[in-house]
């Protein structure tokens, strides 16, 4: 080991203090990169949970499904589904008069409820049906505040059981009955794959606490989860088409309405279907631009109800 001499220790020392606070520099480089690097993640993953369909988020949608239950269709009901989807119906619009048909169902089992317990409808006393679309995810959602179902309910009413209206209605088809009168043997459900490559439903009632999300893509199962969002519903159904390609056409507020109006005709409960408005305000001083602001925001969606 040589010493340094006293002429060469200064620019020795220099030197290791040049290299020392190049070592400095680049570990602050790597950690300004690191915190950057952290904080695009999180950016990203803010984005993820910001995103919302059919009022589930990215984080929602992955906790149902590492939790969901898988269930086999029951044989007739697989039959029955084949049968629609390949049909060709002469009016794919069956399938809102049978939703809406299935809604007023509930909504008068509720007000049977009710009249039998007073307490039954709680909260939610207004029995409506609500028509609403979703131009961006490509769905459309109709809601009612009726009996809503448990998870048995869910199970049973939508997949499982063997039912004698399925029964009933293959032996029509058959014998060649025409497919549009499904309703008729009470799987009128079913007639929203005609349009919707998956159907998710969103399902409370009273009996059951914990509220639950039945879906399916029509191929002979379908998975059923505890809803991660908790009670949003308070009590009653939503059914959610995320609509083929072929059906993009009902995503219009005009068709809808027009639709509604023609299915509400017997139906003795109120339906909505919500729209979009733009309203223009000019301002007559800059100090209202504001107020005009949060106007248009508050009349950007409203729900509006059709003439029966």
């Amino acid at each position: 080991f040589l010493r340094p001499t006293a002429a060469a220790r200064p620019a020795l020392g220099r030197q290791l203090r040049s290299r020392a606070m190049a070592i400095l520099r680049r570990a602050l480089a790597l950690g300004a990169l690191g915190a950057c690097l952290v904080g695009s993640a999180r950016a990203e993953d803010a984005k993820a949970e910001g995103k919302v369909v059919d009022g589930f988020s990215e984080a929602d949608l992955g906790t149902m499904a590492q939790g969901a239950e898988k269930h086999e269709f029951q044989a007739e009901v697989s039959r029955l589904m084949d049968i629609i989807i390949n049909s060709l119906y002469t009016d794919k619009q069956v399938f809102l008069r049978e939703l809406v048909s299935n809604a007023a169902d509930a909504l008068e089992k509720a007000r049977f409820h009710s009249v039998q317990d007073e307490t039954f409808l709680g909260d939610a006393k207004d029995l409506e049906i609500k028509i609403e679309h979703d131009a961006d995810a490509k769905t459309i959602s109709i809601t009612d505040t009726g009996v809503g179902m448990s998870k048995a309910d869910l199970i049973n009413n939508l997949g499982t059981v063997a039912k004698s209206g399925t029964t009933n209605f293959l032996e029509a088809m058959a014998e060649g009955a025409d497919s549009n009168l499904i309703g008729q043997f009470g799987v009128g459900f079913y007639s929203a794959f005609l349009v919707a490559d998956k159907v998710s439903v969103t399902s409370k009632c009273n009996e059951d606490a914990t509220q639950h999300v039945w879906e399916s893509t029509a191929d002979a199962s379908f998975t059923i989860v505890a809803d991660p969002r908790g009670n949003t519903l308070g009590r009653g159904s939503r059914v959610t088409l995320h609509l083929k390609e072929d059906a993009h056409d009902y995503l219009s507020e005009d068709k809808l309405k027009e639709a509604s109006k023609k299915y509400s005709q017997f139906i003795q409960f109120p339906i909505y279907v919500k729209v979009k408005k733009e309203v223009d305000v000019e301002a007559e001083e800059e100090d209202d631009d504001d107020d005009d602001k949060e106007d248009d925001e508050e009349k950007d969606d409203v729900e509006t109800k059709d003439d029966e």
